[in-house]
């Protein structure tokens, strides 16, 4: 059964998953619109939004947690 599982595989291995919303959660903060699919676009939405929450707390260990995702070298 199914039950309690979320997410979506989107047909990737689970490092081409995290490097996939990586890649498209630094899309949207950079550009602030991205261009994917909808399962792409939920997926990333479900990844992204604890990072943002997480980033208005202006300290330092939020500032460091959301810098592992969010990659802009």
């Amino acid at each position: 059964m199914r039950h309690l599982n979320s997410g979506r595989k989107l047909k990737r291995t689970a490092p081409h998953r995290k490097a996939l919303m990586e890649s498209l959660a630094t899309s949207l903060i950079l550009y602030k619109q991205v261009r994917t699919t909808l399962a792409k676009a939920k997926e990333t939405r479900m990844f992204i939004e604890p990072l943002i929450t997480k980033a208005k707390k202006d300290s330092v260990p939020a500032r460091r947690h959301v810098s592992r995702f969010i990659k802009n070298r």
